[in-house]
């Protein structure tokens, strides 16, 4: 059986450290990322509601012209 000696574990725990710091850079991008795609799902959103905004509107100016020119009955 081999001998364990510090120097052999010293290497072992380098070899570690040198793949948690990879882990952690690799965590930090991932993270990035993830920020960049949470702003804009937000964009996205803010978007569409805008949109339902607009389609809203459009759909109340309709109804009127609608009445307007006697194609729908007056709301009692």
């Amino acid at each position: 059986m081999t001998d364990v000696t510090n120097a052999l574990i010293y290497e072992v725990l380098k070899g570690i450290q040198y793949d948690v710091g990879g882990i952690k850079a690799e965590v930090r991008d991932v993270k990035g990322e993830l920020q960049a795609i949470r702003t804009h799902m937000t964009g996205l959103s803010q978007d569409i509601g805008n949109i339902y905004q607009i389609i809203g509107r459009h759909d109340d100016r309709l109804a009127r012209i609608e009445t307007r020119l006697g194609l729908l009955e007056p709301a009692h």
